[in-house]
């Protein structure tokens, strides 16, 4: 198998390392340049060139810098397209970099983090501090890596000339809660697959809050409880990252994650976990190359007659403690796929199962039948059906 690691650092630890264990297993490894790539688009298919000519390979590992970030997941779709593997797509990088996007993406997933204000005015500064728990607060772009872009903050005037500095620069700025109990210090979680394969807590020195490596931050191992471990899975999931570094916090709560990182470096973690992460990579990369992911939201898009909705029971309370079956009545035509039931996803559903508040029904068929089946059960003014010549038929 020919693996290409996209990196503009072939030295680099990381890269390094990852090419030591794909040479140890046999593998092919080419290390291509990120920005030396040319892509063509076209209703007749699309290309990608490496320096001007045809490249092949059959998996890729990007290691995407935050600077070519927009270049990098141009790249990955391309690749996409192509159906071409990437350990990491394009779109979860783009969610993981942007601060903002990951953090509403976590936060309707239930994944605790600290408390954030999106501020695009100063007038709006007092305010999102009192948002989020008060002085001192934490000040960060919605762009950054390594502890770059990030800043604490004791007072309101310090705060209002720090937020008024960065939005003259062009900044997306961010207002974060401060966790006390976490001051510098964190636990970077890295995930392969759905597996936490490595831990270990970093603390800053001296007077620095921030805990990261490249920021002379000491690191040292730990071990995670299943609480840790699940809430850095999950994380890591939400954002579609199947290689991803989670850095938590350990609050009085219980763990929150701070942010998450799409191409973790391998230097620190290695060293103080003991655990080769690089050959996990590896060796997950082996496992799940034929296994390439959809954007199910684009595939569903493509028949323009057939799809899927969603139910969310809590804008529809009268509908709570019924039954599939009372709202459908309809035998095995029943349009229910899955339910969504807080962290689980039951398949086909038993259409004698209860509904609950928190329930998310997901539906498939032809989108005239299902959207009016879906209306009639909402009006619970009669037995509501599907048309006799409607069946539904699934997308998948």
């Amino acid at each position: 198998m020919r693996v290409a690691i996209l990196s503009r650092g072939p030295r680099l630890y990381s890269t390094r390392r990852l090419i030591e264990e794909g040479c140890k297993r046999g593998l092919d490894i080419i290390v291509l340049d990120p920005l030396k790539f040319g892509l063509t688009i076209g209703t007749d298919g699309v290309e990608i060139l490496h320096r001007g000519e045809p490249v092949t390979f059959d998996a890729a590992i990007p290691r995407i810098g935050h600077s070519i970030t927009r270049h990098g997941v141009a790249l990955l779709n391309q690749f996409e397209q192509l159906g071409l593997y990437s350990a990491n797509t394009g779109d979860s990088i783009r969610k993981s970099r942007d601060k903002l996007l990951a953090s509403q993406i976590l936060a309707k997933n239930g994944i605790r983090i600290p408390t954030t204000a999106y501020v695009r005015d100063l007038q709006d500064v007092k305010t999102a501090i009192e948002r989020v728990g008060g002085l001192p607060c934490i000040i960060k772009v919605s762009e950054g890596t390594q502890g770059q872009g990030v800043f604490l903050r004791h007072t309101l005037r310090e705060a209002m000339n720090l937020v008024e500095a960065l939005l003259l620069t062009g900044k997306a700025v961010l207002i974060q809660q401060y966790i006390s109990e976490s001051h510098g210090k964190d636990i970077r979680a890295l995930v392969v697959g759905d597996r936490v394969v490595a831990a270990m807590r970093r603390r800053a020195r001296g007077r620095e809050f921030r805990s990261n490596f490249h920021l002379n931050g000491t690191v040292e191992a730990v071990d995670l409880n299943e609480e840790y471990v699940n809430v850095a899975r999950r994380a890591a999931r939400v954002l579609g990252l199947n290689i991803a570094g989670v850095d938590l916090l350990e609050g009085a709560d219980g763990p929150l994650v701070l942010e998450v990182n799409s191409s973790p470096g391998l230097q620190g973690i290695e060293a103080a976990s003991g655990v080769n992460v690089a050959g996990e990579i590896i060796d997950f990369l082996i496992r799940d190359v034929d296994f390439a992911d959809v954007d199910v939201g684009q595939l569903l898009r493509t028949n323009l007659d057939q799809g899927v909705l969603s139910l969310h029971l809590k804008h529809h309370p009268r509908l709570v403690g019924r039954s599939i079956l009372e709202l459908f009545s309809l035998g095995d035509d029943i349009p229910v796929f899955a339910l969504a039931r807080g962290n689980d996803l039951l398949w086909n559903p038993d259409p004698e199962l209860q509904l609950r508040f928190d329930d998310i029904l997901i539906c498939y068929g032809e989108f005239t039948a299902l959207r009016q089946a879906l209306k009639n059960a909402i009006s619970m003014g009669g037995v509501p059906t599907l048309p006799v010549n409607a069946e539904p038929e699934s997308v998948f």
